[in-house]
């Protein structure tokens, strides 16, 4: 049975232009909109999307298109934080940690058995954890900053702990509600590669200034495989403008661990640019191409596959030296890729200036890759 609607709730008069309502229910902040579609999906939501909007309301709708009850679903847009966001503090917290474990033992070469005497000894590694969890944060932030001014309805970071290398699997973020027009959807996605190479370069600049770390001679001979991470082309660049090395003839010598915090900032940029689904790349290319985005995202894993095939058929490298790493993110961007990105309702093309904007971010993004950023030295 349909309910009356109050005057300053949603304008249901722009609904009934496009959609036959048949019977209205609440659902607590969300009211639903039971009846038939007079249009198309995506007509109907782009018809309804600013009065909704400037009603202060978010809308999607679901439209069966086989004579079965379609179905338009309205709930007031976010207007910011509303509550204490404890997952994403205990997740923070957590990363936290795992950060300065990882770093005090793997990056600053604190014996276990000083680090289970004295937990606080973890606190030595605050430089490398504030510059891991710096690129990540910033990137993400990059996000919410714009998704916020925008009116997008997008949440705080969540940072993933994790184990070794790193202490952390990096961060995302959840973008809620319809993306109103391909603009929005190139300002938040290329807003996150920018502020977070941002954050890189500075991270870099200020690990390659600090004083190289001894090895201790215990570390140096145990017989143990052996993590080695390779220079992008960026990182080699900031190095020779600095005039700082990022290697030493002398094994007991390498360079400070906030160096791998800009490392890790770079890695992550090239992942996070891949032209596919919910990844960075994925929305930049969906908002400049439209619908192409699809065919440039179906050959991702593709060129993927033939990495790991060229380095280990032709380099003759083995899994533990990147083939497994390229061969691992085929496998996740075909599954990455069937979920597709935001689909925006406006579908404007973009201007020039954002297209020039998204193609110098993707060329940043190739100045951070290699072909084998990661080998595993035996022993």
């Amino acid at each position: 049975m349909e309910q009356s609607e109050s005057a300053d709730g949603p304008p249901v008069e722009a609904l009934r232009a496009v959609f036959d309502v048949h019977e209205v229910r609440s659902d607590g902040r969300r009211r639903i909109y039971y009846g038939e579609s007079l249009v198309p999906e995506q007509m109907l939501v782009r018809e309804i999307w600013s009065a909704f909007r400037g009603a202060g309301y978010d809308v999607e709708a679901q439209v069966s298109g086989l004579g079965e009850t379609d179905v338009v679903i309205v709930e007031p847009a976010s207007q910011g934080i509303e509550e204490i966001p404890w997952k994403n503090i205990t997740l923070f917290a957590l990363t936290v940690l795992s950060t300065l474990f990882v770093g005090a033992y793997a990056w600053y070469y604190i014996p276990l058995s000083d680090i289970a005497a004295n937990p606080l000894v973890l606190l030595r590694a605050w430089p490398f954890t504030a510059a891991v969890l710096g690129v990540l944060s910033v990137h993400e932030l990059g996000h919410y900053a714009v998704g916020r001014y925008h009116g997008v309805n997008v949440s705080l970071p969540y940072l993933i702990p994790f184990i070794f290398p790193f202490g952390t699997l990096g961060a995302i973020i959840r973008m809620r509600g319809q993306m109103p027009d391909r603009k929005t959807l190139f300002d938040i996605g290329v807003a996150g590669p920018l502020a977070g190479l941002l954050a890189t370069v500075v991270v870099t600049v200020i690990g390659l200034s600090l004083e190289p770390m001894t090895v201790p001679s215990e570390v140096l001979a145990r017989s143990g495989d052996m993590i080695v991470f390779n220079n992008p082309p960026l990182l080699d660049a900031i190095a020779a403008v600095l005039g700082r090395p990022t290697e030493y003839a002398d094994p007991r010598t390498v360079v400070h661990p906030v160096v791998i915090g800009g490392w890790v900032g770079m890695f992550f940029t090239v992942l996070n640019l891949l032209p596919v689904g919910q990844l960075d790349g994925g929305h930049m290319v969906r908002a400049m191409l439209g619908e192409r985005q699809e065919s440039l995202a179906a050959a991702v894993p593709l060129v993927l596959f033939g990495i790991a095939g060229y380095l280990h058929y032709v380099r003759g490298l083995g899994l533990n030296q990147s083939v497994g790493l390229w061969f691992f993110w085929g496998l996740m961007s075909t599954f990455i890729a069937y979920n597709g990105p935001a689909k925006p309702i406006d579908e404007t093309p973009l201007g020039t200036g954002r297209m020039a904007v998204g193609l110098f971010t993707f060329a940043l993004g190739a100045a951070c890759f290699l072909l084998v950023p990661i080998q595993v030295i035996p022993g």
